[in-house]
């Protein structure tokens, strides 16, 4: 049972504390309700962008990684689709500075042409080297348009076009900062060592009085339809090897049915015992690499496939195996001893995680996101109570052919 206590201040900054007398450390997390998702149509990539402005400077701290060093810790972020988390460790004995950085920058970011132009070269750079420059690296571009429609989940978390990253202006960065990077669009949590006598003081005292947003919310984002029909779309590039990718669309991250999707994606491709691996690497060596895994969006999820066949093999035969095998998967379902199987190997990864104080801090504020943080202790139990049969229905409803997306990634070469 993880303990922790959860408030809110009057501006709506959302606050869990996580104490740990035992750690000689302390990890601060911030995360904003802020994703790609909420990035302009024509600006997309615009909150990864965000998330490097926020290293560059605020009103009182110039560099934010050296403040943070000096006191003998680490940091670093991610922007999801869905938020954008910030989060650092350092001794516990130092905990007030990284409340005095995190709460700084919310506060007040420091804003210049100079820093947004630096922040937009480095954003542009790492958009050519890892979406231009490598095998496979535009996949996300074409897959994820290929998934949704309507939802801005269609086009990827560093942006669709480079021009919407060069385009940004001073103007608009200081909108999106005042919209949502505000107290009352972000959670706090402290885990690990501190002083629970003072600590709600401390963040009172740095946090309480920073305003809460004044601008009024953007529109509802539209709702992603229904997949009703096989998609499938045909990349050719210039990669060393064809790649075959699924997606088979289930539901929002607090459906009743994900743990049963979570559990049936490691069935169907979570190592070298499940369906996949058994079926297509290690009897039949069809393929060199298969895997599959959950896509947890907060809305329009789904199990996600990666397939790479072998090299010299007949590239039609090896794609008939991988459907052969999902097809198995639905007609045949799995037994008691294989869901046994999976679900020890998640509870050995959840007490895992559990041993990991930043990982705490990291599901804390995550499950505060699903607003409903007490899951921490009780999402498991929901795997626990899994049974054969509900695996084996779900099997049937999500694999099925009319939620499927098929991206075949193939060489220049034709294949056969």
């Amino acid at each position: 049972m993880i303990k922790f206590e959860s408030y809110t201040l009057d501006n709506g900054l959302t606050v869990l504390l996580h104490h740990d007398e035992q750690r000689t450390v302390a990890t601060v997390n911030v995360l904003y309700k802020v994703g790609s998702r909420n990035d302009p149509p024509h600006r997309t990539g615009f909150a990864h962008l965000f998330e490097h402005l926020m290293f560059a400077g605020s009103e009182s701290v110039p560099n934010f990684d050296d403040a943070l060093q000096l006191a003998g810790g680490e940091n670093n972020a991610v922007t999801s689709s869905d938020y954008t988390l910030y989060y650092d460790v350092l001794p516990a004995e130092n905990l007030e500075t990284a409340l005095w950085l995190e709460s700084d920058r919310m506060r007040k970011l420091r804003f210049s042409e100079r820093s947004l132009e630096n922040e937009k070269r480095v954003v542009v750079e790492e958009f050519r080297e890892t979406c231009l420059e490598q095998p496979y690296g535009d996949l996300y571009h074409h897959f994820n348009s290929l998934i949704y429609r309507e939802h801005p989940y269609r086009w990827p978390v560093i942006g669709q076009e480079i021009s919407h990253i060069q385009g940004a202006t001073l103007a608009e960065v200081k909108e999106f900062y005042y919209r949502y990077y505000r107290p009352d669009n972000a959670i706090l949590c402290i885990a690990g060592k501190f002083d629970p006598s003072t600590v709600r003081d401390r963040i009172a005292h740095w946090f309480g009085r920073i305003p809460a947003s004044a601008l009024p919310e953007r529109p509802a984002i539209t709702a992603e339809p229904e997949q009703r029909e096989l998609r499938h779309l045909t990349v050719r590039a210039d990669v060393p090897s064809p790649v075959i990718y699924l997606h088979f669309r289930t539901e929002d991250r607090m459906h009743p049915d994900f743990p049963a999707t979570d559990v049936l994606s490691f069935l169907l491709g979570g190592g070298r015992s499940s369906l996949l691996y058994r079926r297509l690497v290690r009897d039949t060596e069809l393929f060199a690499e298969v895997s599959a895994g959950i896509n947890d969006n907060l809305e329009a999820g789904g199990i996600i496939v990666e397939a790479r066949p072998s090299e010299d093999v007949d590239y039609s035969l090896a794609r008939e195996a991988l459907f052969a095998a999902i097809g198995e998967m639905i007609e045949k379902g799995i037994n008691h001893e294989e869901l046994e199987k999976v679900i020890n190997q998640l509870e050995q990864r959840n007490h895992y995680r559990e041993a990991n104080i930043s990982s705490r801090a990291n599901e804390l504020v995550f499950y505060a996101l699903l607003g409903e943080p007490d899951l921490i202790n009780t999402e498991m139990d929901r795997y626990l109570s899994l049974t054969v049969e509900e695996i084996n229905r779900v099997a049937r409803k999500y694999l099925a052919p009319t939620r499927r997306a098929e991206l075949e990634y193939l060489t220049l070469i034709s294949e056969a």
